[in-house]
């Protein structure tokens, strides 16, 4: 076969082997596009997607996460988007299917639509080193 931009011809198995290789990768991602939504319209039309972002809205309620508020003039309101995530068990079997209500932040601007910034998760990995630190430098911990 010749070759396309100079590149390396490949040798009859290596065709094989590539071929097989790109074809199993079309498989998998051909899987996993039917896995996780993308439009919350989709979603809401399966019943594991809808009961997943039921329980996500009674979270943001029991936490009582945002409160209604009247949108003060010359301002924008904030976008939310729904994401879907199928969390899975080491073994790959779907463990449950995790919806998330997320703000669309990016459109806001520093200083006047925001004057803080908030960071509501820290990872494992710092906590245990920040505790790690503090034990070893006999530093008071609160």
């Amino acid at each position: 076969m010749p070759s396309i931009l100079g590149q390396a011809t490949l040798t009859e198995d290596e065709e094989k082997v590539e071929a097989k290789r790109n074809a199993s990768e079309f498989v998998h991602f051909s899987f996993l596009a039917d896995v996780e939504p993308i439009d919350d319209k989709d979603a809401l039309q399966q019943e594991h997607w809808k009961a997943a972002t039921e329980e996500e809205l009674r979270v943001i309620e029991r936490n009582q996460i945002w409160e209604l508020v009247d949108l003060p003039p010359n301002k924008s309101p904030i976008d939310v988007k729904w994401v879907f995530k199928v969390k899975l068990k080491p073994d790959g079997v779907v463990a449950k299917h995790k919806a998330r209500l997320v703000s669309r932040g990016f459109l806001q601007r520093a200083g006047l639509d925001y004057s803080e910034v908030f960071a509501p998760v820290a990872r494992l990995e710092t906590i245990r080193l920040v505790i790690a630190l503090a034990h070893n430098r006999d530093w008071p911990l609160y």
